[in-house]
């Protein structure tokens, strides 16, 4: 993984971003395409795994 430093931070991020709109409740949100957290985690790990530390959450 490639990775960045985080403005004058000192905070290295990886160079590649998850985006995690597409996590959490479909029932709370009006996207029904949202995926659950049973169905999320494995994603996010794999993610983890691979050195991914920046995640999109706004």
């Amino acid at each position: 993984m490639e990775y960045t430093k985080l403005g004058n931070t000192g905070m290295d991020v990886s160079r590649i971003c998850l985006g995690c709109m597409g996590f959490g409740d479909a029932e709370l949100w009006f996207h029904k395409w949202v995926l659950n957290e049973e169905n999320s985690r494995p994603i996010i790990k794999k993610a983890l795994e691979l050195g991914i530390n920046f995640f999109d959450t706004a």
